[in-house]
């Protein structure tokens, strides 16, 4: 039994060169043996470690870039909230609440009925004004009508004034037509006499009879009695015209230029009318000017001289007329504040927004202006951000500005505008401002607050509510844009006056 050829691979053995297994084995081990180096393994590993810090290093710098960007480009603070206007409402007059309509957190519009006082005694306040009312104007039409019945007196005086006045033209006729009438009867006297005297001589002869005498006589005494009465007319006419009955000089129809003027009659008629049209509020004419120049003067106040509508506008010019009038628009005015009285009693909203700090229920007595409750904007948003003294140096009104909300992190950002600064650290604008001039004074840096405003703010998108925190980021690297854009000053802006209604 040959143990060698069973047992092939037993040590010692020499393989054939037939023997594939013998050859192969005498061929690997002709070759070396590959062996991994330990520095090889190392090496890659540190490839594999570098090249995923390199691509986290890019992604960190890729993700930081804009933080970085940003904060260079940028001052910003944390000390920053949302503000809102705050409106108080208050009811306007005094009374006791009778219902009220909306709670703490309700939206409310503008005109909106919050609280509804109780109205009843307003309402009877409106009734006895309205009652007082129509007195007044009673009390008007009673004194328009005195004035009116005062003027239809004084145009009948007006007449009088130049009746008298044509009275004066008819006496000094009557005065010339009876001088007149008296130098005919002295005519008539001398041709009596001459008729006289010759009878007389006739009757020397016995040329006529006693009798043609004795009426030649008779008919001289007639025309002397005639010439006398003529003569006491005469007289009577110039007394009566306010003259002497013989005129120191001239003639016995001689009379003043002014006679018409002066005459007596003329300045009664003429003070009468004066004093009936004081009454209705014209001023007093003065003593000197003449009844002519008073008449001219009234009729100068219309340009065509028309009395009627002189007088027409005497009515409403007159001290009773006015006086009526001032208490019967006081008594509409007195009405017209018990009826706003009555609409106070309803208290509405003022503004848009949301109802906070209600203070007041049914049955409240309430007084004119006490807070009942206050609505807070909606839209009136604006961020009050405290900045430090050292980064106000390049802010200006119209930089950009971005506002980062804590309650909303990083699912919104808001976009904003610099709209102006406060004239005051926070310090001076506090009740008990610090007292630096002790001695003891310890600098710190000031903060002054710097208002932006949102644009293109939806609240009801996304909304804002006063006192939440912000981070602003002002760019104050790019240039300032919109009203006043690159000032620390706001534009003056003056009010346009009111509009007469």
């Amino acid at each position: 039994m040959n143990t060698g050829d069973t047992h092939q691979g037993a040590p010692g053995t020499v393989p054939e060169p037939g023997d594939g297994a013998v050859k192969t084995a005498s061929e690997h081990a002709d070759k070396p043996a590959k062996v991994e180096h330990p520095h090889h393994r190392k090496g890659l590993r540190r490839l594999v470690i570098g090249l995923v810090v390199l691509f986290a290093l890019v992604g960190a710098g890729a993700y930081a870039a804009p933080w970085i960007k940003r904060a260079l480009n940028t001052a910003s603070t944390d000390d920053a909230y949302v503000n809102s206007h705050v409106t108080l409402v208050a009811p306007r007059v005094s009374g006791q609440v009778a219902r009220v309509f909306v709670d703490d957190n309700m939206r409310v519009s503008l005109g909106d009925l919050l609280v509804q006082l109780d109205s009843e005694p307003y309402r009877v306040q409106v009734a006895i004004k309205k009652a007082a009312v129509d007195n007044a104007e009673a009390d008007f039409k009673a004194a328009e009508a005195q004035v009116r019945a005062t003027l239809g007196k004084a145009r009948s005086m007006r007449w009088g004034l130049i009746s008298a006045m044509e009275d004066v033209d008819n006496r000094v006729a009557l005065l010339r037509a009876r001088v007149a009438t008296m130098h005919s009867k002295e005519a008539t006297l001398q041709r009596a006499r001459a008729d006289r005297n010759r009878g007389e001589a006739l009757m020397g002869r016995n040329a006529i009879s006693r009798e043609d005498l004795d009426q030649r006589r008779e008919a001289e005494r007639v025309a002397e009695a005639l010439v006398t009465e003529s003569l006491e007319e005469v007289f009577e006419t110039r007394v009566s015209l306010g003259l002497p009955p013989r005129p120191e000089k001239g003639e016995l129809t001689d009379v003043p230029a002014d006679l018409k003027e002066n005459y007596s009659g003329v300045r009664q008629a003429l003070a009468q009318l004066v004093q009936n049209l004081a009454e209705v509020g014209l001023p007093l004419v003065s003593s000197t000017q003449t009844p002519t120049k008073a008449i001219e003067e009234f009729m100068s106040r219309d340009k065509e001289g028309n009395i009627d509508r002189i007088l027409e506008r005497i009515v409403p010019e007159s001290p009773a007329v006015r006086q009526a009038n001032a208490r019967r628009e006081q008594a509409q005015r007195d009405l017209a504040k018990a009826e706003l009285d009555l609409r106070y009693c309803d208290v509405r909203a003022e503004i848009d927004g949301v109802v906070t700090r209600r203070n007041v229920n049914p049955g409240n007595n309430v007084s004119a202006g006490q807070s009942v409750m206050a609505i807070r904007s909606l839209n009136e948003i604006w961020i009050d951000a405290n900045f430090k003294e050292t980064q106000l140096a390049d802010i200006r009104i119209g930089h950009r500005a971005e506002i980062d909300v804590d309650m909303y992190g990083d699912r919104k950002r808001f976009r904003g505008r610099v709209s102006g600064l406060t004239m005051g650290t926070g310090q001076t604008l506090a009740l008990l401002p610090p007292q630096n001039a002790t001695g003891n004074f310890v600098k710190i840096v000031q903060r002054l607050p710097v208002r932006i405003e949102l644009e293109d703010y939806d609240p009801e998108q996304e909304t804002l509510f006063a006192g939440l925190s912000v981070t602003p980021f002002i760019f104050v690297n790019e240039a300032p844009s919109g009203p006043g854009a690159g000032k620390r000053l706001q534009e003056i802006r003056r009010p346009n006056p009111p509009t007469s209604k």
